[in-house]
């Protein structure tokens, strides 16, 4: 979190709250701190992997336009 990886939300009384989404981001980065990463790889593959999904996302929805 102090790195800039993953932003949990807090409750009111500020206890950190971990989405299904926030606990799959953190196995990732274990994932690649176990290969070797230091914390600006780690940062620039879920950069990399983020914007990967976004255009999968977009050329899916290109394709099921009308022509």
């Amino acid at each position: 979190e102090t790195k800039g990886l993953l932003t949990p939300t807090r409750t009111a009384g500020g206890t950190r709250q971990y989405s299904d989404d926030d606990i799959a981001v953190l196995l990732r980065i274990g994932e690649l701190l176990e290969q070797g990463l230091n914390l600006a790889g780690v940062a620039k593959v879920l950069e990399l992997e983020a914007t990967n999904l976004k255009l999968h996302q977009a050329l899916k929805r290109a394709r099921s336009q009308p022509k």
